[in-house]
């Protein structure tokens, strides 16, 4: 918590800066603290409901979807929300989108705190490709046991390959599954350690590796199991970055943007 909070007055210490945190991610938790207790900005957390035991936290929550860019911008507009930060899942696309229409159409500052993107090594076999269906294709020529760490969504891409073997990892069970006729479930949630991941793909004789290129430190130890094995990794890229709105890899680099904004209401 700020010292700041015993000094500040005037109209912004009456009046704290409106935050909404589209969260849910590693990186909306880290910055939850230094939002939490702060003299000048009181944020709302708002989750998608996605995932079923959501890890605590001290601010005021909301959770569901909000009926679109329309419904996200009547929010906005009734909660007097002064900034918004996007810290939602890289493949979050439409909350996403919907971010990006609602603060154009309502004039809000919008930040994008995001995790970098993995990078490849030279030691490293990766396939890229731009979506689930494309990760599909790919994998008959690559091998038989597939090792599937890119969600519990859209799963059904990967029934365009039905006569492949599935060990499919995710927090919480997809409703419905695929139709595939040879699946073993794994639901566990990150961080994983390298040795955990070398296990994983020992015991499971994978031969191919798929995933998103969600980036972080979280999950990066499967790439790092896949290295040593030699084994190719399809890796499915990232949505485009929208144009114009400033991004973060940092909590404190967003905590400063909102400190400096300027004050509407002032």
């Amino acid at each position: 918590m700020s010292s700041r909070s015993s000094t500040d007055t005037g109209p912004r210490a009456a009046r704290p800066r409106q935050i909404l945190l589209l969260g849910g991610t590693t990186e909306a938790a880290a910055l939850e603290p230094l939002l939490d207790g702060h003299p000048r900005l009181y944020a709302t957390v708002s989750l998608a409901g996605r995932t079923r035991r959501p890890a605590p936290s001290r601010l005021p929550r909301r959770t569901g979807g909000f009926g679109g860019a329309e419904g996200l911008a009547a929010w906005l507009h009734e909660h007097a929300v002064d900034a918004l930060v996007d810290a939602t899942h890289p493949f979050a696309r439409q909350i996403s989108a919907n971010a990006v229409t609602a603060a154009r159409n309502t004039g809000i500052p919008l930040a994008r705190l995001t995790r970098p993107s993995w990078e490849a090594g030279p030691e490293d076999r990766w396939i890229r490709v731009p979506d689930l269906a494309a990760a599909a294709r790919a994998l008959p020529e690559l091998g038989r046991r597939v090792l599937l760490t890119t969600g519990r969504q859209h799963l059904e891409a990967f029934e365009a390959a039905p006569e492949l073997d599935y060990v499919i990892r995710t927090i919480d069970p997809p409703e419905p599954p695929p139709a595939l006729p040879r699946v073993t479930w794994i639901h566990a949630r990150g961080p994983f350690t390298a040795e955990d991941e070398a296990r994983l793909l020992r015991e499971n004789t994978i031969d191919v590796l798929v995933t998103k290129d969600s980036g972080g430190d979280a999950t990066a130890a499967k790439l790092q199991a896949a290295r040593e094995r030699g084994m190719p990794v399809v890796m499915v890229e990232r949505p485009p970055d929208a144009p114009g709105v400033p991004r973060f890899h940092a909590p404190q680099a967003v905590l400063g943007w909102l400190e400096d904004l300027p004050d509407a209401h002032g």
